[in-house]
């Protein structure tokens, strides 16, 4: 420990900190306008001046570490009087109007504390320096003091350098990389350097259309399974400004478009805030005790004319995982049925499949800190930066910054092919023998770990053997990828270690998921880059709470805690006090199926728009119309509940509602109640018990928190027995963590697999997929999201974030577009052998000739009218990335 006096008292620091740091952390403030936690001190603003004993003039404090002897002085006259000088000069260019009208801003505050008055600042603003060309940031720098703290927050944390200092002296200006409008530069609107101005030059739209927050509520996420926390500012009972939360331990300080702005859907005019039942096909708004007995009547009705197997309940990667836990248990203990299931279907549980199965646990192996210690990234079928913002900007600073080696396994050249050592752009649905070209050459070239495949690998000789048939050579005419790049990737993973392999749904949905994310695993094992920092397998969760709703249960085939329904029956009835079914349960596809065959007659959908979300659009039109009875849980009037719904529960958003969330660590997060909920909505969990009770089971649904919940979530799976909401008040915690004197788990299979030791290779065949070009389709469409919009576009496309991207986009490749005489925002028809949609062209060169790339977000565009039938044969996940379709020119052009 340094010893230290700081205005004439002792005090003892550790070394490294910074004297402003230092004083921080002893309760002095030193003034500062530039300095912020997530940014290297760089000293611009020259407030944050102390003296050191002994030495001739002052210094800046953010920039200089406390030594041991030092004696400090923060607030001399000498001090005082500079600072006040510094502030008088910032002012004489400020204008007097900015500093009178948002008295809150850190500039403002300190010219107010050092007595500065309106007559000390310029007399008015200059409104040729406003810039009101960006959808959610205003600029206007007549308020810019240069600080350069927007230019180091872009560069430092979100990588993204937009912000440049251009001329000298008097001279010098910040302007964005368009050097021209903001709205034309490369920014991705995370809103860093608005959240670290300190005057307002660059300000959220939000503020200057309403009024600064009184309260702040510090809560989770609603978007992708990231987890990254934020501070919602609230006044008059609503939502006016979310900032991000510095001490989260997954984003830390920092967040994505999303999680920053897209939050007016919580406000929206249609969003439906009373309970509905459909009669003579019309909605009729009605009390929530006729709407709860409606259904609970239909349910009984439908039981007693056609059996337990008859109904379903679909849970949700929105709601909780306490809500999440009360959908499967109303399906088994008051339907009696193991007809449960939720989105993960369709996304990840391709995944956590193959990551059960080979390794005992279905989920990601590692801790997203992890990237920071990786020395190798091998990105495969995700985008991060589009689809995990704040994951990508961490992979993206680790390459730029750290020098880490970065692979990308993906057809598309994504923004992270510009960082990235290697790109393998192979064809869609080529994962397989890629991944087996890989492995061919570790073996082939003696680079797999032989210490860990002695102590932990079983079934090495099985495993060559079945890979012979797969040299790169032999797999590059399949995969379009040269045997010259396959070898130095092999050789880059399996050596330059430690080896991380992140994977997203490029991977997930295709016929051979499942096998994909196994293959993926066979390389973790052969080379040891398993239980280690910097290594492992790790699905990027897509969904806020995906993770979360499956863990709970939501799935046929397993209990809460991911255990099977036959190992964890015992348990479980001895907690529910009920049996648990002895039926095999549908997944929801098999419900599909089950209901175009008439024998599923009534499901419950809680916050999952099936109609547009699931591929193939009109198979699962014909299952709906076959049913007698559909209840949507929504916050809006989505195209399942449009088309197919008898009664519409309206539900609290995240942002009115307690619980927990899970993201793709396996990191449990506490969920606070922002505001109070819309109208007459309530929560899922209460609508839930409420249908329980009305169904004669309400004794096993007596809850009045929560809270309770949880604890009876802990009480069936032991994993998070340690996990109470006291410990997660501050931060979440990560399972396994079985007890509450232990800090939960970082890092998976450290020393053993779950349930054995040693864990087995699995040799897997390339079966490539029946959807194949064709003269009458000669092309293949990958389908994805972008960073502007969400999954069903239910809450983004009703937030401001969508001025930015409004629709979906049919991207395509310059020669392709030549080739059709197809232009930029022309609409065109895309037609597969299963419906067609019809779209704006972008002309891209992110995507390979005879390959397109579409988002699905548009209900009125609705993508998935031409996806495939096909689906995964372990967990029926829909292959949505590789559909062959044709583009159709239409009688007129038009261009958006």
């Amino acid at each position: 420990m340094l010893k230290a006096i700081i205005n004439g008292e002792h005090h003892e620091f550790t070394e490294g900190v910074s004297i402003l740091n230092a004083c921080r952390s002893i309760g002095i403030e030193v003034p500062h306008l530039c300095d912020d936690e997530r940014l290297k001190a760089c000293g611009a603003c020259r407030m944050c001046l102390v003296h050191i004993k002994g030495m001739t003039y002052e210094i800046v404090s953010c920039m200089n570490e406390i030594a041991d002897g030092m004696e400090i002085d923060t607030h001399t006259r000498t001090i005082e009087d500079a600072r006040r000088m510094n502030l008088k000069m910032l002012a004489r260019k400020y204008p007097a109007e900015a500093f009178a009208k948002f008295p809150d801003k850190p500039f403002h505050r300190l010219a107010r504390d050092y007595g500065l008055e309106e007559v000390d600042f310029a007399t008015s603003c200059n409104g040729s320096q406003i810039d009101d060309s960006h959808p959610l940031i205003r600029v206007d720098m007549s308020r810019c003091i240069d600080c350069y703290a927007c230019v180091r927050i872009c560069d430092e944390v979100q990588g993204q350098f937009v912000w440049q200092v251009v001329d000298r002296g008097e001279s010098t200006r910040i302007v964005p990389d368009s050097f021209g409008r903001f709205g034309d530069s490369s920014c991705v609107s995370c809103g860093a350097c608005s959240d670290v101005c300190p005057t307002g030059a660059l300000e959220d739209r939000t503020l200057l259309e309403g009024a600064e927050p009184v309260n702040w509520t510090k809560t989770v996420c609603p978007y992708c399974g990231t987890g990254c926390e934020m501070n919602v500012g609230v006044r008059n009972g609503e939502m006016v400004q979310i900032k991000p939360t510095m001490e989260a331990p997954v984003s830390h300080g920092h967040l994505c478009v999303k999680g920053r702005y897209a939050f007016d859907f919580v406000s929206a005019r249609d969003r439906v805030t009373e309970p509905m039942i459909r009669k003579n096909d019309e909605w009729v708004t009605v009390a929530w005790d006729e709407a709860i007995a409606f259904a609970a009547d239909e349910f009984k009705r439908i039981r007693r004319q056609y059996g337990k197997e008859a109904a379903a309940v679909l849970g949700s990667a929105r709601a909780t995982n306490e809500e999440n836990y009360l959908a499967q248990k109303f399906a088994r203990v008051v339907l009696e049925t193991n007809n449960v299931d939720c989105c993960a279907r369709v996304c990840h549980t391709p995944s956590a499949a193959a990551l059960k199965l080979m390794l005992g646990t279905g989920a990601a192996t590692n801790s997203f800190n992890d990237i920071e210690n990786a020395r190798t990234i091998m990105i495969c079928g995700a985008n991060p930066t589009e689809n995990h913002p704040i994951l990508g900007e961490r992979i993206k600073q680790a390459a730029y910054r750290n020098g880490t080696k970065l692979i990308v396994v993906d057809p598309r050249k994504i923004e992270l092919v510009k960082y990235a050592a290697i790109h393998l752009q192979m064809r869609p649905g080529t994962n397989v023998p890629l991944f087996n070209a890989l492995a061919y050459t570790i073996i082939e070239e003696g680079l797999c770990d032989g210490e860990f495949l002695k102590l932990r690998v079983d079934g090495f000789e099985e495993f060559a053997k079945l890979l012979r048939d797969y040299s790169p050579e032999e797999v590059a005419p399949i995969c379009g990828v040269n045997a010259e790049e396959i070898r130095p990737a092999a050789r880059l993973y399996a050596t330059n270690k430690p080896s991380m392999c992140v994977h997203g749904l490029g991977m997930t949905e295709h016929i051979q998921g499942t096998e994909s994310v196994m293959c993926l695993i066979n390389l973790a094992l052969i080379t040891g880059n398993l239980g280690l920092p910097g290594t492992g397998v790790n699905p990027l969760r897509g969904q806020n709470n995906v993770q979360g709703s499956a863990q709970m249960g939501c799935d046929p085939g397993i209990l809460t805690g991911s255990i099977s329904v036959d190992e964890g029956r015992e348990h479980f009835e001895n907690v529910w006090q009920t049996e648990v079914p002895k039926g095999k349960g549908l997944n929801v596809l098999q419900m599909m199926d089950a209901a175009k065959a008439g024998k599923l007659k009534a499901i419950w959908v809680i916050g999952y728009d099936v109609f547009l979300s699931n591929a193939n659009a009109s198979a699962t039109e014909r299952a709906f119309s076959e049913m007698e009875l559909v209840i949507i849980s929504d916050m809006f009037m989505n195209e399942t509940a449009r088309k197919f719904g008898n009664v519409f529960f309206p539900v609290a958003s995240s942002f009115e509602k307690d619980g927990t969330f899970m993201n793709g660590e396996r990191r449990v997060q506490l969920l606070r109640r922002v505001i109070e909920s819309n109208g007459n909505s309530r929560t899922d969990w209460e609508i839930i018990c409420g249908l329980a009770d009305a169904m004669g089971k309400g004794e096993q649904f007596r809850f009045d928190s929560t809270k309770e919940i949880w604890d009876e979530i802990r009480t069936v799976w032991p994993s998070s027995a340690g996990i109470t909401y006291e410990r997660i008040n501050n931060a979440g915690l990560q399972w396994p963590c079985p007890d509450e004197t232990l800090s939960g788990t970082e890092i998976l299979h450290s020393t053993s697999f779950a349930k054995r030791k040693r864990a087995r290779l699995r040799g897997i065949k390339y079966r490539p997929t029946s959807e194949k070009v064709s003269e009458e389709f000669p092309l293949l469409l990958i389908t994805g999201r972008n960073l502007y919009q969400f999954n069903a576009g239910t809450m983004t496309r009703r937030s401001a974030s969508s001025k930015i991207r409004p629709t979906d986009t049919l991207d395509i490749s310059h020669a392709d577009a030549r080739a059709l005489s197809v232009a930029n925002g022309e609409i065109v028809r895309l037609r597969s052998n299963y419906g067609e949609a019809y779209l704006p062209v972008r002309i891209s060169p992110t995507v390979n000739r005879g390959e397109l790339f579409a988002t699905f977000h548009d209900s009125e565009i609705f993508l998935n009218r031409l996806t495939s039938p096909h689906r995964d044969r372990y967990v029926q996940a829909p292959e949505y990335k590789v559909t062959a379709v044709t583009i159709e020119k239409l009688p007129e052009i038009n261009v958006v």
